[in-house]
């Protein structure tokens, strides 16, 4: 009977005590004004799962979807550590990194789709130490694009000089090879942010 009343003491001792934790957290304080601004920047993009040094690779595929004509059968879950360089050539200067996930949406072998997640972070100048997130869905495009076929995907975030970024970036194939999946990139970005 004794520790039936102790358990029963602790009992209610916790859950007198859990209200008490919630309503700390539970303060809304009203922010400050802040001032939004715009960036725009302009990089090129070069994902290339081919060849001795790829920075993208497939982690997952399905065993029911194995298309062997297709550099990114019907879903195929990629890892990428790509490299964003200021020219678009894949040896100019390097500016940054963009890692993330994608997977491969298209069941058509000679078409590319895929939802992307992607941080997209700056190692030198101005924005050294900042970052962006992209997510969002790359629109259907055939693997050799159309030169000046524009595809536009979300921005949903962003850290450092981008904080709590918005906005959306275009990408304009420079150059891609249907073969082995290897593609650059032009990318136009548009981020609002405080």
């Amino acid at each position: 009977m004794e520790k039936q009343m102790i358990f029963a003491w602790a009992m209610i001792f916790c859950l007198a005590v859990a209200p008490v934790y919630g309503q700390y957290y539970s303060k809304t304080i009203k922010a400050g004004p802040r001032v939004e601004k715009m960036t725009r920047l302009r990089f090129f993009y070069h994902d290339i799962p081919s060849g001795k040094n790829p920075t993208t690779f497939l982690i997952a595929q399905a065993n029911i979807t194995q298309d062997f004509f297709s550099p990114s059968p019907y879903g195929s879950l990629y890892s990428m550590d790509d490299s964003l360089t200021l020219e678009p050539e894949r040896t100019s200067k390097m500016v940054g990194n963009a890692q993330g996930l994608y997977l491969a949406l298209s069941r058509d072998p000679t078409k590319f789709t895929a939802v992307f997640y992607a941080d997209f972070a700056f190692t030198i100048g101005k924005f050294k130490g900042s970052s962006f997130s992209l997510f969002s869905r790359y629109p259907l495009t055939d693997f050799v694009p159309s030169p000046g076929v524009i595809r536009e995907m979300a921005i949903v975030g962003g850290t450092g000089a981008f904080r709590m970024a918005t906005g959306f970036a275009l990408f304009r194939a420079t150059s891609s090879n249907a073969k082995t999946g290897d593609a650059s990139l032009e990318v136009d970005v548009t981020l609002y942010h405080y």
